[in-house]
């Protein structure tokens, strides 16, 4: 074994040679890796264990080397709160996607929230449900078309999609809640496509703050905006610029809370 994958080992991802299980273009697996380095940063990698569900997400366990729990589908904070019970010094996390979180998960999240458990939740919202064929989910925009939407989501029907950090922010209980662009921009320079690293810097430094927050003892909420270009049946450079032009319009990126002044705020 070669001091690159020593390297690789030691901040927390597998690197044996095993091929990623998410699709190519998806943001799963950088979210995990800015996820490993945050809690090696922060010198918690030992005590780490993360909770799994159902979706895309919880094929992270694959990757990722910490202890690891698999919950029922949206049950994540009722796990980690667990956890936290038997073992307070433990810090937990989840991905739970935009379905798994705000769907079957709904009330789940909102008790955890408004306990105010320490604990730390990233939710991928990728505006439909991944795994499971393409469903629209509580996210999904109007107008986007959706294996149950083909003819793109009508509120008169549907409902308008659902805003996680503000339906959080009516509660008291979150000690930081943050959304964030995870998909980095596709920028055109003389008929090549280049990419923005501004998006993934950016997600590094609210990994590491939605962590520390839970290190204060408070809870903490990260709403990450990516892509899933297989399901919405769009190229990897259309889908992520798509998330900049559209998605950004209805999930735009800001601090919600962050009551430690962590990004030198405060409760806003």
């Amino acid at each position: 074994m070669g001091a690159e994958v020593r390297q690789a080992k030691r901040i927390g991802l597998l690197y044996d040679g095993r091929a990623s299980t998410f699709c190519p273009g998806c943001e799963h697996g950088l979210l995990l890796k800015l996820i490993a380095r945050a809690l090696e940063e922060l010198g918690v990698a030992d005590r780490a264990v993360m909770v799994g569900t159902v979706g895309c997400s919880s094929l992270g366990y694959l990757l990722f080397d910490s202890d690891f729990v698999q919950a029922p589908h949206g049950r994540a904070p009722a796990v980690m709160a667990g956890i936290k019970l038997v073992e307070p010094d433990a810090v937990v996390f989840a991905i739970q996607g935009d379905g798994d979180a705000l769907s079957i998960g709904l009330q789940e999240l909102l008790y955890a929230a408004d306990r105010g458990i320490p604990m730390t939740i990233f939710m991928y919202n990728n505006m439909t449900f991944g795994m499971t064929g393409g469903q629209m989910a509580p996210t999904t925009i109007p107008g986007m078309r959706t294996t149950t939407t083909p003819r793109g989501r009508d509120v008169k029907l549907s409902g308008s999609p659902i805003d996680a950090c503000r339906l959080l922010s009516a509660i008291d209980g979150p000690a930081y809640l943050r959304r964030a662009i995870l998909a980095p921009r596709p920028l055109r320079v003389k008929g090549k496509i280049f990419y923005s690293a501004r998006e993934a810097l950016e997600a590094y430094r609210i990994v590491l703050n939605a962590f520390r927050a839970q290190l204060k003892g408070g809870f903490s909420f990260v709403e990450f905006v990516g892509t899933c270009n297989v399901n919405w049946r769009m190229g990897i450079d259309e889908s992520k610029a798509f998330v900049h032009e559209v998605g950004a319009k209805y999930f735009p990126p800001g601090l919600c809370r962050d009551i430690y002044g962590l990004e030198g705020g405060g409760k806003v």
